[in-house]
């Protein structure tokens, strides 16, 4: 038997190169963000330390209001839209036998192993206003033809997120929905049957078995699907990239978000010290609204029946 001094220094060798790496690509650029958000830096690196001054004029920055506003609208849209469907998709799937049960789990998942840099280019091709597939169906049926990626108008009577960051939303559900699926079915099955067992017996209709069963006991799997949903929402870059603009984040900046901006700012401007700055405020928020959702849903939710 090994001694206690032992398996400790034996754990410790275990976790050296995972740790090592996790230092290196982890910890260690982080860190140094946070030191870069409070100097000015420029195209030949270093030039000096302006405290705070970095975060002052992120606060009057319309360019960054504006990204935060598109960010928020995108992660609302892309996890109702989102959950939603891939909710609906779960139960058609549980509700269907094999073969076609299995049939269902390979079509909803096939968008998921799909690289995200073809699909963006595939779907902006589908979205081309004059020989895409959206308006060609659109024409087909006599109803106006639109400029899907092109388009700033809000899409609530002039008003909220453009159609343009509706366009790249739709892509983005039809991505990741089928992940989402798989997680919400797998947690319809967990569910015991005698449950439903029961509530047919006292003569439970489908919708009071839905309202009353179904959803108070997937709840653990639609807030695990929620909150990854929330978290990537906040990180999304390549399908802004791809799809939108010339130049990206077009028309008028409708679908600039804080991830893109980052970009701008530290690769495009060379300006490192305020992208940094940038990066600290979307971390800030990100960790600030999961801490609130875990805080004020997690406990609303029962894990055990």
């Amino acid at each position: 038997m090994f001694s206690e001094g032992r398996k400790a220094l034996l754990a410790a060798g275990f976790l050296a190169p995972a740790l090592t790496i996790l230092a290196i690509f982890k910890f260690l650029p982080s860190f140094m963000v946070f030191i870069n958000s409070f100097q000015k830096w420029g195209l030949v690196g270093f030039q000096e330390w302006v405290g705070l001054r970095n975060f002052s004029l992120l606060l009057r920055d319309p360019f960054f209001w504006q990204a935060l506003g598109n960010t928020f609208w995108y992660s609302f849209l892309s996890i109702g839209i989102g959950i939603t469907v891939a909710l609906l998709a779960a139960l058609l799937i549980n509700a269907t036998r094999e073969p076609l049960s299995s049939l269902l789990k390979f079509a909803v998942f096939t968008p998921v192993v799909i690289s995200l840099v073809p699909a963006s280019v595939v779907w902006k091709w589908l979205y081309n206003p004059s020989a895409g597939f959206f308006n060609f169906v659109l024409s087909l049926l006599h109803l106006p033809t639109l400029r899907w990626l092109e388009e700033p108008t809000g899409i609530f009577f002039g008003h909220g997120p453009s159609l343009a960051l509706l366009s790249v939303v739709i892509m983005s559900v039809w991505k990741s929905f089928g992940y989402n699926t798989i997680i919400l079915y797998a947690g319809l099955k967990s569910i015991n049957r005698s449950v439903y067992e029961a509530a047919a017996i006292d003569g439970a209709g489908p919708w009071t078995v839905f309202w009353k069963i179904t959803l108070p006991l997937l709840a653990p799997s639609l807030f695990y699907v929620y909150l990854t949903s929330f978290i990537i929402s906040f990180q999304v870059f390549a399908p802004i990239w791809i799809m939108t603009g010339p130049p990206p984040g077009g028309p008028m900046g409708t679908t600039n978000v804080l991830v893109y901006y980052l970009y701008q700012k530290g690769v495009e401007d060379f300006n490192v010290g305020y992208a940094s700055a940038v990066a600290i405020a979307l971390l800030t928020v990100v960790g600030l609204l999961t801490v609130l959702q875990k805080v004020f849903i997690e406990r609303r939710i029962h894990y055990e029946v």
